[in-house]
C-alpha cells in the first residue's frame, strides 16, 4: 500500500468503519496523514496537516492525534472523528517524535534544535513545562511504563538523557552508541532499548538503575523499535538493509529477521500483537507482518 514518504506510524485504538483498528502513518513529503483499516490493510482516508508530519501519539479516550508539523514549529491536535486539525500548540523550532504517558495526561515532544522537551498537559492542551537536555538534536522522547522517566535520545550524539518527569529535571545521562534512534520499554519497565544508527547496535539497559546491561548486534542503520505487549519481543527497523529483526528479550538475541521495503522507519502493531506495521520511506509503502510467523503478508 502507498503512502508516499511513510515517517511515523502508530495505531489508533478507535474504530475504522469495518471495525478494526486504524493505522495512522505520516506522510512527511505529502503534508498529511493516510488512515489504514487494520482489518483489511488498505487505506481509507487522509487527514490534511500542510507542513511536514514528524512524530505522533494518540489520545485514546479523546480521539485525538497529537503530531509534530516540523517547519511550523507546531504540535498538531487533530480530531480523528472529524479527521481535521482542531488547534494547534506552539513547540518551538524544529519538533520530532512525540508520546503520550500511560494514563494520557501527559505529552513528551522532542524539540530537536532548542534540546529541549516540552511537556504538555492534554487536559488543556497547554506546555506546561519544558526540560533542557545536554545531547544535541533530540529525536525520540518515550515514557517509561511507571511514567517516572522519559528516556531521549539525541540523534546528534552518543547520549541518552532520562528525564524526572515529577522532579522537571535531568536526573542521569548515558553514553551509548552512535546516533541514538529508536527507543523501547518492556512492560514492566525492568528494561529499556535504544537503537543506535551509526553503530548497528541496539543497547539495553537496566530502567530502574539507568545504566547499561549489554548490546545486541543489529542489522544496517539500526533505528525504529516496538515492543510487543507481551514483552517477550522487539522489533527493530534497519534502515540499510530493509528489514526487521525480531528480539528475544528474556535472551536479548536476534531469533528472526524479516525482510521488509526500502529503509525502514518506524513501526506500530495492533494491541493483541498479532500485526506489525512498518513504514518503509524510500518505498513509500508500508509493510504488514503476521507476528506469530514473523512472515511479512503484505
Amino acid at each position: 500500500m502507498t503512502a508516499r514518504v511513510s515517517v511515523f506510524l502508530i495505531l489508533a485504538s478507535m474504530a475504522a468503519p469495518a471495525g478494526a483498528g486504524l493505522a495512522l502513518v505520516g506522510n512527511e513529503n505529502g503534508g498529511t496523514i493516510s488512515l489504514i483499516d487494520t482489518a483489511r490493510d488498505e487505506v481509507v482516508g487522509e487527514i490534511k496537516t500542510g507542513g511536514k508530519p514528524r512524530g505522533a501519539a494518540i489520545h485514546a479516550a479523546r480521539k485525538l492525534a497529537y503530531v509534530s508539523d516540523q517547519p511550523n514549529n507546531a504540535l498538531l491536535v487533530i480530531d480523528l472523528e472529524q479527521r481535521a486539525v482542531a488547534r494547534k500548540i506552539d513547540l518551538g523550532e524544529s519538533p520530532e517524535g512525540v508520546y503520550i504517558s500511560p494514563d494520557g495526561s501527559l505529552i513528551a515532544a522532542a524539540v530537536e534544535l532548542t534540546n529541549s522537551v516540552a511537556f504538555i498537559d492534554t487536559a488543556s492542551d497547554t506546555v506546561i513545562f519544558r526540560v533542557k537536555i545536554q545531547g544535541n538534536n533530540p529525536e525520540h522522547a518515550v515514557f517509561s511504563p511507571d511514567a517516572r522517566f522519559v528516556y531521549v535520545s539525541a540523534e546528534e550524539d552518543d547520549k541518552l538523557d532520562v528525564i524526572d518527569v515529577a522532579a522537571r529535571k535531568l536526573v542521569a545521562q548515558l553514553k551509548v552508541g552512535n546516533r541514538p534512534r529508536g527507543i523501547a520499554f518492556t512492560p514492566d519497565g525492568a528494561k529499556a532499548y535504544v537503537a543506535c544508527e551509526r553503530a548497528d547496535t541496539v543497547y539495553v539497559l537496566d530502567a530502574r538503575q539507568h545504566r547499561i546491561l549489554g548490546t545486541i548486534k543489529a542489522g544496517a542503520r539500526s533505528n525504529g523499535l516496538a515492543m510487543h505487549p507481551d514483552g517477550k519481543r522487539l522489533y527493530l527497523t534497519n534502515g540499510g538493509d530493509a528489514s526487521v529483526m525480531v528480539i528475544d528479550t528474556a535472551a536479548d538475541k536476534v531469533v528472526a529477521t524479516i525482510p521488509v521495503g526500502q529503509r525502514p522507519w518506524n513501526m506500530a502493531l495492533t494491541r493483541d500483537g498479532a500485526k506489525l506495521y512498518v513504514a518503509n520511506g524510500r518505498s513509500d509503502s508500508v509493510s504488514v507482518i503476521n507476528t506469530a510467523k514473523n512472515i511479512r503478508i503484505k
